[in-house]
């Protein structure tokens, strides 16, 4: 008795098929890939300013001044870091909320300009706080 014995083929890759796998392969890792940029240095003058601008308000603020020693100053009146909290608690005790201006030298440490706005936030200051700056 014969069998029928069926020819075995050849087994066959459809490239067409693996052409679209590996293309979407491909976009998806370009895709979740983060490229790291290289960052500029970058130099900072603060206290000049091509772009400030006046006051509009009548009311004279009242002037917070840092000199580049580090020494506060609140309204010509030489106040220390901790002192500085308790010393706008009593001005806006006594004015309501004034307008307060800031005038620092521009070799005043960032740390410190942060502990000042620190300070300031403590005693209640909110809002917009002016700075003077030096117009190029």
């Amino acid at each position: 008795m014969k069998f029928y014995t069926r020819q075995r083929r050849t087994p066959q890759v459809i490239i067409v098929s693996l052409i679209d796998i590996f293309a979407i392969l491909l976009i998806f890792v370009i895709v979740t890939t983060t490229f790291k940029r290289i960052q500029p240095e970058v130099t900072i003058k603060l206290p000049e300013s091509k772009s400030a601008v006046s006051s509009d308000s009548t009311d004279e603020p009242a002037l917070l001044s840092i000199t580049d020693n580090e020494e506060i100053f609140l309204d010509a009146k030489k106040v220390s870091l901790e002192e500085l909290t308790v010393a706008v608690q009593k001005l806006i005790a006594t004015k309501g909320h004034p307008n307060l201006a800031m005038k620092a030298d521009k070799k005043v440490s960032y740390g410190f300009l942060i502990q000042v706005l620190d300070a300031l936030r403590e005693a209640g200051v909110k809002g917009n706080l002016s700075a003077f700056t030096e117009r190029k």
